[in-house]
């Protein structure tokens, strides 16, 4: 993981998207601006899901590429297909897979604060968290207790104790069978 972001970063980072920044989005960037990027499945630094957590210009890109997508489906007539589906001007990329998935903080007013995944090839993006606070918690105990986490149920598996994938559980003894939903833990507001 690198070094927190220097305070001008932020200002970049805002000044950049055309928005003020989420207080998760600042505190996670103040801690760490980003892993180091990897090259291959097999390398270090994709603990979050199999996402490893961008910098500011990593953020900026994967921001400029959703926007492009935006701006494409209204020149397309096909708004409908896109915006708040698969992508939205207001999502603030947090995290990418090795294949171009990205983890995102929505700063939409009516879903500020929450966590979604946008998969390519996926006709919209699915809600994981309602909150990052929420998420940490869940990816804490799910590595402590080897418990599944997010509605395709994903259950971390620890490698030479330095470094984390996160397998889609199977269900009922059916290859490739993936739950739709998961049962919140008791009290978890999910």
């Amino acid at each position: 993981m690198r070094p927190g972001c220097p305070d001008g970063e932020f200002k970049r980072l805002e000044d950049g998207l055309g928005f003020s920044l989420h207080g998760d989005v600042t505190t996670t960037l103040g801690l760490h601006n980003g892993v180091t990027t990897r090259r291959a499945s097999t390398e270090a630094g994709a603990f979050l899901l199999g996402y490893s957590l961008l910098d500011v210009d990593g953020i900026l890109e994967a921001h400029r590429d959703l926007v492009s997508m935006v701006e494409d489906a209204r020149e397309e007539g096909e708004e409908d297909l896109v915006v708040g589906r698969i992508a939205d001007r207001q999502w603030v990329p947090l995290a990418r897979n090795i294949s171009g998935d990205l983890l995102f903080v929505d700063h939409r007013r009516r879903h500020s604060g929450e966590i979604g995944e946008m998969s390519f090839g996926d006709p919209e993006y699915r809600v994981l968290w309602p909150r990052m606070d929420l998420m940490l918690v869940d990816l804490c105990d799910s590595v402590e207790n080897g418990t599944p986490v997010t509605s395709v149920p994903r259950v971390p598996v620890v490698y030479e104790g330095r470094m984390i994938e996160w397998h889609v559980r199977r269900l009922f003894g059916c290859p490739g069978a993936r739950s739709a939903y998961r049962e919140p833990a008791a009290g978890r507001d999910l």
